[in-house]
C-alpha cells in the first residue's frame, strides 16, 4: 500500500519581546517607574501592573501625568533618563534565552525582536544580546500604534516576509500577549511579573529553559485529528479473538475516531470501554467511537441496517469537528454488473439510484445539522465505486458527495488510481463466492471525504497477510474490508 509522511506547517519565523522576556528588564522598568512615580507622590502597587507592565514609556507617562497631575513630556523625559541608566548597568538575560537563540539560528528559523521600547533602548540591548542573531526589529519608534495593537508584530511579520500564522511570537505580558494574537501569531507566553492565562493557540510555560525549537514548531503545525473508517464485517465474529485484534489495529494507527459499519449491536460500546473512549450507537450497524468527548450525537439514533449517524466532538482547545459514519446498500453491486455481466455506463449508473437517494439523505442530515465553520468528516463503506477511480462511469453517490463540497482525503493524497488503486474490497474475497472460479474485482469502496480539513495523510489499513475466504478464523485480520485511516490538520481556533 502507499503511504505519506505526515506534512507538517513550517516554523517561517519566532518574534521576540524584549523587555522581560529576553532580558530581564521588566524589573527595571518597574523600578524606573516605581522611583520617578515616588518622586511624585505617588507609590506604585500591584493593581498599578496594567498601566506599567508591556507597556511604551509614552503610555506610561501619560498615565501617571493623569495620577499625580504633573507634565507627562517631563515625566516621559525622566522615565527614559531612568530606565536607560538601569539598561546600561543592570542587562541580564532571561534563563534560556541566549541558548535559544542559538538554536534557532543552528535550524536556520529566523527570529526578529519586536518591542514597545524605544529604539535607542533596544539598540542597547541589541548589543548587548548580539545584533547578528535578529534578522528585524521592530521598536516603539517604528510604528503608528505599539502593544496592545497588533501593529509591531504585523510589521516584523511584513518586514520578515512570513505569514503571522507560521510564527511565534514570545511574550511575558498580557499587553504583549493582546497585540501578537490580535496579529494572528501563535503565542509563547512565559510570563515575568504578572501571571497569564491559557487560552487556544497559546502556551503558557515558566521560563525560556523549557522551550525548543521542536516545541516551537509544534505549536504553528495544525493539530492531528486521524480518523479511522472501518466495516468490521458482522462485528468480526467470523474471525477468532475478534474484539482484541480489533483493539490492537486501533492502537497500533494512532486513530482518534473510528466510524463503524456492520458492529453487529454493542461493538461501538465494546471497543469504546475497553478503550476508554466515547461511544455512540445508532441502530444495530453504525455507530462512532472517539478518544475524544462526544458532545452532540446526530441524525436518527434508531437508523436501520443501512444510512448514516453523526457525532460531534470537541478536541483539545475547544475545536470541533462532525464525525458521520455511513453504510450503503449493498446491492445491486456495480462492479460485478461491469466485469460479470458488462453492462454498460449508462445503465450501472441508473442502477445507483437506490444508493444514490440514501447518499443524497446522508448530506441532506449533515446539511441540517452542520454549526457554522464547523469541520466535517464522512467516512463508510459505500458499495460504490468512485468516479474518480473509474473514467469511463460517472459513479453518482460519490459525485454527490464532491458536490456538497465533500473531499476524498485518499484521492487527495494520492491522485493517481492505477498507481494507488487503495482498494478496500476485499482482502479475504480473491474469488467469487458463487463458486465459479472467476477473480472477485477488486475496488475502492470505503472512503473518507471531508470539508473544512486538511488531509496530510491517507492509506489503506490491513494486518498482516489475511488467508482467503472462508479460511479466515485465524487471521490478524478480523474484516473483510481494508480501513481507511487519514490524518487530518485541524485549524487552530474557530
Amino acid at each position: 500500500m502507499s503511504h505519506r509522511t505526515t506534512a507538517r506547517l513550517p516554523l517561517q519565523a519566532v518574534l521576540f519581546d524584549m523587555d522581560g522576556t529576553l532580558v530581564d528588564t521588566e524589573r527595571l522598568w518597574w523600578e524606573a517607574v516605581e522611583q520617578v512615580a515616588d518622586g511624585l507622590g505617588h507609590a506604585l502597587t500591584g493593581a498599578d501592573q496594567p498601566e506599567v507592565l508591556g507597556r511604551p514609556v509614552e503610555y506610561t507617562a501619560s498615565w501617571l501625568a493623569g495620577v499625580t497631575e504633573s507634565p507627562a513630556e517631563a515625566i516621559a523625559a525622566e522615565l527614559h533618563r531612568e530606565f536607560a541608566d538601569r539598561v546600561r548597568t543592570g542587562i541580564v538575560p532571561r534563563p534560556g534565552a541566549s541558548e535559544l537563540l542559538d538554536a534557532l539560528a543552528r535550524e536556520g528559523v529566523p527570529t526578529a525582536l519586536v518591542t514597545a521600547s524605544p529604539r535607542a533602548v533596544a539598540d542597547t540591548v541589541l548589543a548587548a544580546l548580539g545584533a547578528e542573531r535578529f534578522a528585524v526589529s521592530v521598536t516603539a519608534d517604528d510604528t503608528e500604534r505599539t502593544k496592545p495593537a497588533p501593529d509591531p508584530y504585523l510589521a516584523a511579520c511584513r518586514a520578515l516576509g512570513v505569514e503571522p500564522a507560521a510564527c511565534v511570537a514570545v511574550e511575558d505580558t498580557q499587553t504583549g500577549v493582546t497585540s501578537a494574537e490580535s496579529a494572528g501569531c501563535a503565542v509563547l507566553a512565559v510570563p515575568s511579573l504578572a501571571p497569564i492565562g491559557p487560552a487556544a493557540g497559546r502556551t503558557v510555560l515558566s521560563s525560556l529553559e523549557e522551550v525548543s525549537p521542536a516545541l516551537l514548531r509544534a505549536m504553528v503545525a495544525p493539530a492531528e485529528l486521524r480518523v479511522l473508517s472501518w466495516n468490521l464485517w458482522f462485528g468480526g465474529t467470523k474471525v477468532d479473538d475478534h474484539r482484541a485484534k480489533q483493539l490492537k489495529v486501533i492502537a497500533e494507527t494512532g486513530a482518534d475516531v473510528v466510524g463503524l459499519q456492520e458492529t453487529y449491536g454493542d461493538a461501538a460500546r465494546e471497543l469504546a470501554e475497553a478503550l476508554g473512549w466515547h461511544h455512540h450507537r445508532a441502530g444495530d450497524n453504525l455507530g462512532v467511537i472517539s478518544r475524544h468527548p462526544i458532545v452532540a450525537r446526530l441524525g436518527d439514533p434508531d437508523v436501520g441496517f443501512y444510512g448514516g449517524t453523526g457525532v460531534r466532538v470537541e478536541l483539545p482547545g475547544g475545536r470541533r469537528v462532525d464525525v458521520w459514519s455511513a453504510h450503503l446498500d449493498c446491492a445491486p453491486y456495480g462492479p460485478y454488473e461491469a466485469r460479470f455481466d458488462g453492462l454498460p455506463a449508462a445503465e450501472l449508473i441508473a442502477h445507483e439510484s437506490g444508493r444514490l437517494a440514501r447518499m443524497r439523505e446522508i448530506l441532506r442530515m449533515i446539511a441540517d445539522s452542520t454549526e457554522p465553520a464547523t469541520p466535517v468528516v464522512l467516512v463508510g463503506d459505500f458499495n460504490a465505486p468512485s468516479h474518480r477511480d473509474w473514467p469511463e462511469v460517472a459513479w453518482p453517490v460519490t459525485q454527490a458527495a464532491e458536490q456538497a463540497g465533500l473531499r476524498d482525503s485518499y484521492r487527495e493524497i494520492h491522485p493517481d488510481p492505477v498507481r494507488d488503486p487503495g482498494h478496500t474490497w476485499s482482502p479475504v474475497h480473491t474469488d467469487h463466492e458463487d463458486g465459479s472460479g472467476r477473480p472477485e474485482p477488486q475496488d475502492r469502496i470505503d472512503f473518507v471525504l471531508h470539508r473544512g480539513l486538511t488531509a496530510l495523510d491517507s492509506r489503506t489499513v490491513v494486518s498482516g497477510t489475511p488467508c482467503s475466504w472462508p479460511d479466515v478464523a485465524g487471521n490478524d485480520w478480523p474484516s473483510d474490508h481494508a480501513a481507511v485511516l487519514t490524518v487530518f490538520g485541524v485549524p487552530r481556533g474557530e
